[in-house]
């Protein structure tokens, strides 16, 4: 798309948001008054799979940031539903279980992190010339 530095023409950039916003190939074809065929070759043209992937990154790392805004409130309702003593109990036991699997989940790469520092000043000492600080 323009925005890529791509050097696409209108109609292939509005093709593009059509691939974007329609789940059918011929939907997204007839929603810029295109032939499926047309749409069809320039999807094999590199330029136009490159500002076409782009743009579907581009996409998806907006719909992240979106869900990582919501976390926040995803956390207080898996709380409310763990506490609240009106709340069904196998409702309760599945919240308390995604808390333990999330507090697991989080602590997993700083596990991760320093089991690698460690494994980095191993080999750092098996090099020749190697000095302790």
């Amino acid at each position: 798309m323009a925005g890529h530095g791509s050097k696409l023409g209108r109609k292939q950039e509005e093709a593009i948001a059509c691939l974007l916003s329609h789940r059918k190939l011929e939907d997204a074809a007839k929603a810029a008054s295109l032939g499926t065929r047309t749409l069809l070759r320039w999807l094999k043209l590199p330029e136009f799979q490159e500002a076409y992937r782009a743009a579907r990154r581009e996409a998806v790392q907006q719909a992240i940031a979106r869900l990582q805004q919501a976390t926040g409130i995803a956390s207080l309702t898996i709380l409310k539903l763990m506490t609240d003593a009106n709340v069904p109990g196998n409702v309760r036991l599945r919240a308390a279980a995604h808390v333990m699997d999330y507090g697991i989940k989080a602590v997993e790469p700083e596990e991760i992190e320093a089991r690698l520092d460690a494994l980095e000043r191993s080999t750092d000492q098996t090099k020749p010339g190697w000095r302790r600080n």
